[in-house]
């Protein structure tokens, strides 16, 4: 296997990018109604986990159960920025990544919900494995700066924090 030093720079640029995008695909589909397909973005043995382990999904199946529970009327944003690709070798990088989430319960559809604080912002390190040429998460663990409940929105248009 080829040292990182190795690699030619339109190789790693590439493995940069397909990296990037494999973020900012799961980004998109957690705020954008298909939450349960995230499972396919990880390796088989993929591993969702959050700070001093008090939560860990492994697994594609449990992934898949549990993106795919997602509450019906949740609508989140996520804003993502500082992605900093790391290429360790030809199958495998590292990434972190800051991020800034929105979310509410209790949203319909087509309600415009007034602005609000992020419930979450800090950020994620990420492990890669390329497998059969495409890129998928190996693990992703979520370091939380700033966290609060989601908030749930009330028939009235107020809130309550959740």
């Amino acid at each position: 296997m080829s040292s990182p030093a190795e690699l030619e720079p339109l190789e790693r640029l590439l493995v940069e990018r397909a990296c990037e995008r494999l973020i900012l695909e799961l980004v998109r589909r957690l705020d954008l109604g298909e939450p349960g397909t995230v499972a396919e973005l990880f390796t088989p043995d993929g591993v969702w986990e959050w700070p001093a382990g008090e939560r860990r999904v492994e697994g594609q199946e449990a992934l898949r159960a549990y993106f795919g529970s997602r509450p019906a009327d949740r609508l989140s944003r996520r804003i993502c920025t500082n992605v900093l690709v790391t290429v360790d070798s030809p199958d495998a990088a590292r990434a972190t990544t800051y991020f800034a989430t929105y979310r509410v319960d209790g949203w319909a559809e087509g309600t415009l919900v007034p602005p609000r604080l992020p419930a979450n912002v800090g950020h994620y390190e990420d492990t890669f494995r390329r497998a059969d040429g495409a890129w998928l998460l190996a693990r992703r663990t979520l370091v939380l700066a700033f966290g609060g409940a989601t908030e749930r929105l009330t028939p009235e248009g107020s809130s309550d924090a959740a």
